[in-house]
């Protein structure tokens, strides 16, 4: 019974892996004429003379999905118990590509954001989440704090995954109401990262009352 809830489990976690993967490369590849009138960028006319914003902007979304599966890798029981050292090297790939390249991208990107204040604030604080969780694992598992280091990136994951989320809130929230582009926008913004790490806490706190349950039992 565990073995085919295992296997149950696992098939569920990959098609979803395979559904957010395809919908990125979807997006991705919709950018590569790297032409200003397609996509996102019909909304950012303002901006697309900013040297800098643009620069940022084709890396983050070229770079990103570096970060969805070399992340996931991180959670694959197999790879963490017969292939530590891929474990290790999609670490550490997962790390630089947050840390070095998408943080100052995103971060450029979030201040240049579309909307208000509560929209740029949204992005701001997604950025710097991402990267203090990111690197507070790094820091961690150097320092042989194996359940710190899980717990960190199951938070930094929950964000990675927010190039996901907003993208599916966004046609949630579209198809139930008749929103205008820029409230969807200011709304998609918070939805898109905040009920994920709700549930990694969730999942984090689930994790930890199991393991005091099996101390006791």
């Amino acid at each position: 019974m565990h073995t085919i809830t295992y296997i149950l489990k696992t098939t569920i976690v990959y098609m979803l892996l395979c559904v957010f993967t395809f919908l990125m490369l979807r997006g991705i590849v919709e950018y590569l004429p790297m032409r200003d009138d397609i996509g996102f960028l019909q909304f950012k006319k303002d901006y697309l003379h900013i040297l800098p914003w643009k620069i940022a902007f084709y890396t983050h979304v070229f770079s990103v999905i570096l970060c969805l599966l070399a992340g996931f890798t991180q959670f694959n029981n197999d790879i963490l118990r017969d292939h530590k050292k891929l474990h290790r090297v999609m670490g550490r790939i997962y790390a630089y590509d947050i840390l070095i390249i998408n943080f100052p991208a995103a971060m450029i990107m979030a201040i240049y954001a579309n909307g208000l204040l509560p929209t740029k604030t949204a992005f701001v604080i997604l950025d710097c989440l991402w990267f203090w969780f990111t690197y507070k694992a790094v820091v961690e598992i150097k320092a042989g704090n194996v359940k710190a280091h899980k717990e960190h990136m199951i938070r930094s994951y929950a964000l990675t995954l927010s190039a996901v989320t907003l993208r599916l809130w966004k046609i949630i929230i579209s198809s139930i109401i008749t929103i205008d582009p820029l409230p969807l926008y200011m709304i998609d913004a918070w939805m898109g990262f905040v009920p994920n790490l709700l549930f990694a806490e969730w999942l984090i706190r689930r994790n930890r009352n199991k393991r005091r349950i099996n101390l006791t039992a």
